[in-house]
């Protein structure tokens, strides 16, 4: 089942106790992204409130004791998107609460890890998100009985095999 507009908002607004997101792409091209994009590729400084509706969303959850917890796969030289995620993106979700882990596998063979991104939430729902080779998304699709083990078992490998994003920076 694909899922777009506010049925697929709900999925990271009403989530109970957890939410786990494994990234894997090295480039995302989102179109509402574009403008912060080409902005940090020329310089230009980080626009006040940036990504504050996400961080808000953040801070809620992580106010009501929900946890939110992302495992990004990176590899060297970082891509201008994951530069420019390190530098403007990361550091507000994780001052919002974000446990945001990076998983360097520049001289490391994959450990197992899906190439595929992915939403767990609660333990129990898996939303799998699609992308072209250039980072452009497909759609988002509802995963119908997931092997939820499968996914634990990925995000668990995942967690192990990362570092926290303030420890990877330094």
């Amino acid at each position: 089942m694909l899922l777009d507009g506010e049925e697929w908002r709900a999925y990271s607004r009403d989530f109970k106790r957890s939410a786990f997101r494994m990234e894997v792409h090295q480039t995302y091209t989102m179109p509402a992204e574009a403008e912060t994009v080409r902005a940090f590729l020329a310089g230009e400084p980080r626009p006040d409130g940036f990504n504050a509706r996400w961080h808000g969303l953040i801070r809620g959850h992580t106010s009501a004791g929900r946890t939110m917890t992302r495992a990004k796969i990176v590899r060297r030289p970082l891509t201008d998107y994951s530069r420019y995620l390190f530098e403007w993106g990361i550091p507000g979700n994780v001052a919002a609460g974000e446990d945001y882990r990076i998983v360097d596998l520049t001289d490391t063979p994959n450990p197992g890890l899906p190439e595929q991104d992915f939403w767990l939430f609660d333990e129990t729902t898996v939303v799998h998100l699609n992308y072209r080779a250039d980072g452009t998304q497909i759609n988002r699709e509802l995963i119908q009985n997931p092997d939820i083990d499968k996914y634990l078992a990925w995000r668990d490998l995942a967690l192990e095999s990362a570092v926290p994003f303030s420890v990877h920076r330094a």
